[in-house]
């Protein structure tokens, strides 16, 4: 009897999520696989997952919104709930497509390692030569000034949790960078006026999507609306 119940709460629990898409979408520079284990994870969980690979350093973040959202929803069912799980450059190109356009059936987001105020490693290194060639157009967007993308977004109007992180693998980029950051982009920096909840991970940039705790905290927040928070993991 007991097995028959098991079995049965197995089954229940592959379709508890079957109405709601999840969109993933990589950082700059980066591809589908690098979400790979988020994807596996949310699969397991019973979302329909559309990880999404776009070229992150072909166009400009307006041109990249504009072509690469519409192309990621798409590949969700027409009556789904729509969520997105995004890393890095991928929050800002959901921001500024959300800036001019409404997607129905939005359910929840949550954004890794996201400059949303910027970071302060393209100010200094844009005008170093072959920086254009290797982030491309969206990456000189990233800066703090007054050509910065994610400053001219505004605030969060949909539902939004963000996980920082605050360990490095890049000691010289930290030092253009104030602490605590994850070596691209500085805690303070992923905030984002309007967000649901924001939690910190001792986890480095390039590998936050990978982290079982960040995967874990995204897939709550996307059942919950927050993050299961500790002491250490308050922010």
């Amino acid at each position: 009897m007991r097995k028959i119940i098991f079995c049965f709460l197995i089954m229940f629990n592959s379709h508890i999520h079957a109405s709601e898409c999840v969109i993933l979408l990589h950082g700059l520079a980066r591809s589908s696989d690098s979400m790979k284990e988020m994807e596996s994870s949310l699969s397991s969980e019973g979302y329909s997952v559309v990880n999404h690979d776009y070229a992150s350093r072909k166009n400009s973040i307006q041109v990249l919104a504009a072509e690469e959202i519409p192309a990621a929803l798409s590949k969700c069912k027409p009556d789904e709930k729509i969520n997105f799980i995004t890393h890095s450059l991928g929050g800002i190109v959901l921001r500024q497509y959300l800036s001019t356009n409404s997607i129905e059936n939005l359910g929840r987001t949550v954004m890794l390692g996201p400059p949303n105020k910027g970071s302060q490693v393209t100010d200094k290194l844009k005008n170093v030569p072959g920086y254009k060639l290797i982030n491309g157009p969206a990456g000189m967007q990233l800066g703090t000034d007054v050509e910065s993308v994610p400053f001219s977004l505004g605030r969060a109007e949909f539902e939004v949790g963000i996980i920082a992180g605050t360990r490095s693998i890049n000691l010289i980029l930290s030092t253009m960078l104030p602490n605590p950051d994850d070596g691209k982009v500085s805690v303070e920096n992923t905030k984002l006026e309007g967000m649901a909840d924001h939690i910190t991970i001792p986890v480095s940039h390039p590998f936050i999507m990978k982290d079982a705790r960040v995967i874990n905290q995204a897939i709550f927040f996307l059942k919950n609306g927050k993050f299961h928070k500790s002491t250490e993991q308050s922010s």
